[in-house]
């Protein structure tokens, strides 16, 4: 039990970073550009560090423990910590496409491309975490 939890910690930390360098210094200028008349964009953290924390435990159910269990191997952990990525920004982004008036389709595309490739590393840095506690 241990291991899971040191492993999600890591994993967290890992997404954390990697989020927060996105969404506020490489993209923050493009999703504020076109976010800015359809959303809040103040930051509700609790909540936010409530879907970080969450989500990191779908990475780990569904893609790290399964890859170091099964022994499947790295290719197979980066194609599922992707298609876990497009799964679960597919559905947040498509949602809002759906319902939200006014949400951008390419801020949806290049979220989604960021979903993909933001849950492939968190897959890959747990994987090493796991592995090595």
């Amino acid at each position: 039990m241990l291991k899971l939890f040191v492993t999600w910690g890591g994993s967290l930390m890992v997404f954390l970073l990697l989020d927060m360098v996105w969404l506020g210094v490489v993209a923050r200028d493009f999703y504020h550009s076109r976010l800015a008349g359809v959303i809040d964009m103040a930051v509700n953290w609790p909540v936010a560090l409530l879907f970080y924390a969450v989500h990191v435990i779908g990475v780990m159910v569904f893609v790290t423990v399964p890859a170091v269990q099964g022994g499947s191997g790295v290719g197979c952990l980066l194609l599922r910590g992707a298609l876990y990525g497009l799964f679960t920004y597919a559905t947040y982004d498509l949602t809002n496409l759906a319902t939200v008036r006014g949400w951008p389709a390419g801020l949806a595309v290049v979220d989604i491309a960021w979903g993909m490739l933001l849950n492939t590393a968190v897959a890959l840095a747990g994987f090493w975490i796991l592995r090595s506690t």
